[in-house]
């Protein structure tokens, strides 16, 4: 895993941006189209509003994954990842398709479909984050690391339903569902490049063992410590608890 330290979110957003275009470009030169996996969040803020700005990316030629999203949302609620989505990226871009992960349709229906259709599918990229409980997607903790299944429905922790109010996305705790469908850990790591972006302090703990801890299931994100090609992009906040050894290893990018 090759860790970037940027100053801020906005140079980790550029950053990511910029190699994830290039990245897109050359699956297109490669194949003739490109497939991606999108995340949402806080995370993914500055990455997406610097992406939709990259130039010379056909996007009529990328096909986009959704990553999660809860069970029982509208896509009209303002904490939807469906609509974090088409608003912030599918609708600022040509897509060739968008496959949305519909929160308020059948769970059972939604994963059967999405994993048939990214069974049969190269993902050449994911951009991810990790959450303050150091989930991947909504891959709380334990984590599944056996299952080969694309999708899966989930149960989300106290920590991740904290986090969601705490970002304002939902007014209250009870206002956040319990349960999501979620791309698999496995599925995650069938991408050929990972970028994971993680700015901001309060997920400094997260950061620490994902890059420091034992590789395990009550760490989600450290899995990632196997991937062949995983870029973790982090600002300074988010690098403040790595240890000095960590950090002597680590691409500083102005």
């Amino acid at each position: 895993m090759d860790i970037i330290l940027t100053p801020d979110a906005a140079q980790m957003g550029k950053y990511v941006a910029q190699h994830a275009a290039a990245d897109l470009r050359a699956a297109i030169k490669e194949y003739g189209q490109a497939n991606l996996v999108v995340a949402t969040g806080a995370s993914q803020f500055e990455v997406l509003s610097r992406l939709v700005e990259q130039s010379d990316i056909d996007w009529s030629l990328v096909h986009g994954f959704h990553l999660d999203e809860y069970i029982g949302l509208s896509d009209q609620h303002p904490a939807s990842f469906c609509r974090y989505l088409r608003e912030r990226f599918v609708d600022q871009v040509p897509l060739a398709s968008f496959e949305y992960l519909r929160g308020d349709a059948d769970p059972a229906e939604t994963i059967a479909r999405a994993g048939k259709l990214i069974s049969d599918t190269r993902i050449d990229l994911a951009l991810v984050g990790i959450g303050e409980n150091g989930h991947l997607a909504f891959n709380d903790p334990p984590a599944d690391f056996e299952t080969n299944q694309p999708y899966l429905i989930v149960d989300l922790d106290m920590p991740c339903r904290e986090q969601q109010v705490g970002e304002g996305w939902f007014a209250t705790l009870q206002d956040v569902p319990t349960q999501a469908i979620s791309m698999s850990v496995n599925q995650i790591l069938k991408a050929n490049k990972i970028y994971c972006s993680v700015p901001d302090e309060r997920k400094s703990d997260a950061v620490r063992a994902t890059v420091e801890a034992e590789i395990s299931p009550t760490i989600p994100a450290s899995i990632l410590r196997r991937h062949h090609s995983v870029s973790l992009v982090i600002d300074q906040a988010a690098a403040s608890k790595l240890s000095a050894d960590s950090l002597v290893k680590v691409e500083r990018v102005a």
